[in-house]
């Protein structure tokens, strides 16, 4: 299917961003650019025609026009030799229109009724490619990004030999640092609350929730970045230090115990932190403590 091919070959250099030479497809081409005869397209009962003006909207990236075409057209040509293009069509040109949660969707429902279709391969990496696009502040919750990963990852288990391999990698790589992002935010703002105990309702302190939080992140995430691991480090040993400062009499000597523990652990993995002088007086400080009460 040489129209077919031309494009597959279109989307992925679209979505890659490069400028490309818009080929036609299939027969005689449509001079569509008037509203006159885009509303005419859209009266028409000739679906074949819609069709093919429906294919040349978006190869002249009149994506919207293309999507409102497709819509109708799908459900008609249920049944066809053309269902299957229809409908891959109409999620990229979705995609395209920057309507990412519809197309997410599209290509989702195309590769479940088309699980052999001739652009199956296609249609899961852009399933996800659209929640990558939609993913989103780190502020924010991330639910959408842990699902464009999945995505990616059932995508790589279908094909692990496509060449998209590289590509689909890079976003979700791109995808984890986001979410380890998300961790590191919330860890270093239950840090910089400290004291304040307005947001401890069941108990606790904010410190212990930042060494469980930054803690869980290091373990969910072995793949952040060097540099990331030691802000999460450093941040725990820091808050094990101001734990014990801030306890009680009969918990602080084991806190300031557990501070030195980490500090041997912190020490070892990081010998020659950029945080080296802030570590060693937190040790300093909590061996003084320690000594004095043995």
């Amino acid at each position: 299917m040489p129209g077919s091919l031309i494009f597959h070959n279109f989307a992925v250099q679209l979505y890659n961003m490069r400028r490309i030479r818009f080929i036609l497809l299939g027969t005689a081409a449509l001079l569509l650019a008037s509203c006159n005869q885009y509303n005419n397209v859209l009266k028409t009962a000739d679906f074949d025609y819609k069709y093919e003006a429906a294919k040349e909207y978006f190869i002249k990236g009149q994506y919207g026009r293309s999507a409102t075409l497709l819509t109708d057209l799908v459900t008609l040509m249920k049944g066809t030799l053309r269902a299957e293009e229809s409908l891959y069509m109409l999620a990229m040109s979705e995609f395209c229109n920057g309507n990412y949660d519809v197309a997410h969707s599209y290509f989702k429902k195309y590769y479940q009724s088309y699980p052999k279709g001739v652009y199956v391969e296609y249609a899961r990496f852009y399933a996800g490619c659209s929640l990558y696009e939609s993913v989103p502040d780190t502020r924010l919750d991330q639910s959408s990004t842990m699902a464009a990963v999945k995505e990616f990852q059932d995508f790589l288990d279908y094909y692990p030999y496509t060449a998209l391999k590289e590509r689909t990698q890079q976003m979700i790589f791109s995808l984890q640092d986001k979410m380890v992002e998300k961790e590191f935010e919330a860890a270093k703002l239950y840090y910089d609350l400290g004291t304040y105990m307005g947001n401890c309702s069941y108990g606790g302190s904010n410190y212990e929730a930042c060494i469980v939080t930054a803690r869980n992140a290091l373990l969910d995430f072995p793949y952040a970045s060097p540099e990331r691991r030691e802000e999460f480090s450093i941040m725990i040993l820091r808050a094990k230090f101001h734990l014990a400062q801030q306890s009680v009499e009969e918990k602080r000597l084991d806190r300031y115990r557990d501070t030195i523990d980490e500090y041997y652990g912190f020490m070892n993995e990081y010998p020659e932190s950029k945080y080296l002088k802030d570590a060693q007086r937190i040790f300093v400080q909590s061996e003084k403590y320690v000594n004095q009460k043995s």
